[in-house]
This record gives C-alpha cells, sequence and structure tokens, in this order.
C-alpha cells in the first residue's frame, strides 16, 4: 500500500478538497485493507467494500481501494454512519470499521493550540493512532452471487414499463413481475 501521504494526496484530488471526512475515510480504508490482508487493494476485484454514508469519506475510500460501483466491489448501505465494512472474497475474512464521535472532542484536547476545528481535526485524524479514531471488529457477509463483480446473472423485463431489471432485483407484486419503481419503491415522480 501506499503511504498516508499519498493516499491523501490522492483522495484530495478524486474529491477536489482536503476535509476532516477524507482524511478519516483514507485513515479508514487502509485499516479495513490491512485487517482483511489486502496489500494492494487496487489488484483486482477480490475486495468489496460496504459504505454506510454517501459524504466526503466515501470517496476516500474508493481513492485508497479503487473500488467502484460500476465494477460492483463498492456497495453503498444508506445507514448515515461513518463506517465501512472490508470484505476480502478469496479468504471470506471482514472487518467493520466504525470512526468514533469520541475522536472530535480528541481533536479539540489534543489540537486546541490550532484555530479551527478544521485544522484540529485533520491534524488530530493525521495522527492519532486507530484505537484513537476507530472501533472494528470481526464480521461475516453474506454476498449472494448476484451480488458479486461480474456479468448479470439474470435479467428480466418488468410487465409494467418494460425496463430491463438485472440480477434478481425485480419484485413480483399480485402475480406480476415489477421493477421497484413500479412496484411502489419510486424516489422519483414522472412529469
Amino acid at each position: 500500500m501506499k503511504t498516508l501521504a499519498e493516499y491523501l494526496s490522492e483522495a484530495e484530488m478524486n474529491h477536489g478538497h482536503m476535509c476532516p471526512g477524507q482524511v478519516l475515510g483514507v485513515r479508514m480504508a487502509m485499516l479495513g485493507c490491512l485487517e482483511v490482508e489486502i496489500d494492494e487493494p487496487k489488484a483486482g476485484k477480490r475486495l468489496i467494500v460496504f459504505v454506510e454514508i454517501d459524504r466526503c469519506a466515501a470517496d476516500a475510500i474508493n481513492t485508497v481501494t479503487g473500488c467502484r460501483l460500476g465494477r460492483r466491489t463498492l456497495k453503498f448501505r444508506d445507514f448515515g454512519k461513518l463506517a465501512a465494512t472490508f470484505l476480502n472474497t478469496e479468504t471470506g475474512r471482514a472487518v467493520r470499521v466504525i470512526a468514533l464521535e469520541s475522536s472530535r472532542d480528541l481533536a479539540a484536547a489534543s489540537f486546541g493550540h490550532l484555530p479551527t476545528k478544521k485544522e484540529q481535526q485533520l491534524e488530530a485524524y493525521k495522527t492519532l493512532p486507530d484505537d484513537q479514531l476507530f472501533r472494528w471488529y470481526p464480521v461475516s457477509v453474506n454476498l449472494p452471487d448476484e451480488d458479486r463483480p461480474g456479468h448479470p446473472l439474470s435479467r428480466i423485463n418488468c410487465e409494467d414499463c418494460g425496463e430491463g431489471i438485472n440480477d434478481r432485483r425485480e419484485v413480483i407484486k399480485e402475480g406480476r413481475t415489477l421493477c421497484r419503481g413500479c412496484a411502489g419503491e419510486r424516489y422519483y415522480r414522472k412529469l
């Protein structure tokens, strides 16, 4: 793996700015990869990461791991938590890493001489030990075949809108095969 400084530089270029969330995301990804014994995260598709927040840290995790939605190696679960689970698909080893809320107070206490909260957090998150920033523990991840990287395992058309649905994401409602949108899970409204 690269150094923290190298990943931070890459993350800043990828995300467009440097912020405390970027530092936590980079450190989180480095720790997660280490814990699941992946030395070069961007090599192949043996690493799958589940991110639980759609904020700066998710971009940083993507930067370090190379995991992407389009490669089916980055999975988004909208739990609103600064947490991620790292799965080594070759060994089955997985770890969930969570950023500690106490790290904010620790940043202020450790680097209170710096003028802004952002500067305090940036410095703290770069230098404090992992166990003061994160909690992590091994987990088991059930990864169905249809969620693994590779070509779609199935494709069917929605009986209502006619749009194609990949990898068993269809819904059977009143005996009809529907996409999630037509089954009532739309996040949009046709105009």
